[in-house]
């Protein structure tokens, strides 16, 4: 038996991530019932989105045109490439405004236990990347996950060797935490990582 549109809806709204199946119907019985106008821009911005957004071919991004305006900025250090996971991360490092540089978006972390290796994430096009005689530093702002970790270090290992100088983004207490409140790897990552 098919689903019925409302279903259907649900179903797609659960793709969301964090979103489970109550808050996906509270959601869909939201747009049909008070905002029929606002799902029919929803709509109408998701296919376009998917219709016209794909990836820099220089840094992986999202962007409309085939390379990105970051990577078309020649008022940015081409010198210094900031390794991200996902264009979310590189948002949040440009919302800071302390870094002027270019990016390389992995798309991904390695994770092995889900099946996601080096060819993955771009590794080989970022090795390429790094290796074009312009970039001389290459901060890698991996998160500090396991993962993160684990593809923070293969990109060290495979830069191993070669002119390209590779920073890793510092670690520390968060501005306006107290101690007592943070965790025990933070802190002692601080305490080693300290200026």
């Amino acid at each position: 038996m098919a689903a019925s549109a409302l279903d259907a809806l649900t179903e797609a709204l659960r793709r969301l991530p964090g979103v489970g199946v109550k808050s996906a119907q509270r959601m869909a019985y939201y747009l049909l019932q008070h905002d029929r106008a606002g799902a029919e821009r929803l709509a109408r911005a998701l296919q376009q989105a998917v219709a016209t957004v794909r990836h820099c071919t220089r840094c992986h991004t999202f962007t409309e045109a085939e390379v990105c305006r970051t990577c078309l900025d020649a008022a940015r250090d081409h010198r210094q490439l900031c390794v991200v996971e996902t264009p979310a991360d590189q948002a949040a490092i440009e919302r800071s405004g302390s870094y002027h540089g270019l990016y390389f978006v992995l798309m991904g972390r390695l994770s092995p236990l889900d099946g996601i290796g080096v060819h993955d994430i771009g590794l080989v096009e970022l090795l390429e990347r790094a290796s074009d005689g312009e970039v001389q530093e290459l901060i890698v702002a991996t998160n500090f996950t396991a993962e993160g970790e684990a593809t923070a270090h293969a990109i060290a290992k495979a830069l191993e060797g070669r002119t390209v100088s590779v920073t890793r983004l510092a670690r520390g207490v968060p501005v306006g935490s107290e101690l007592e409140y943070v965790d025990l790897g933070t802190i002692a990552h601080a305490l080693s990582d300290r200026r």
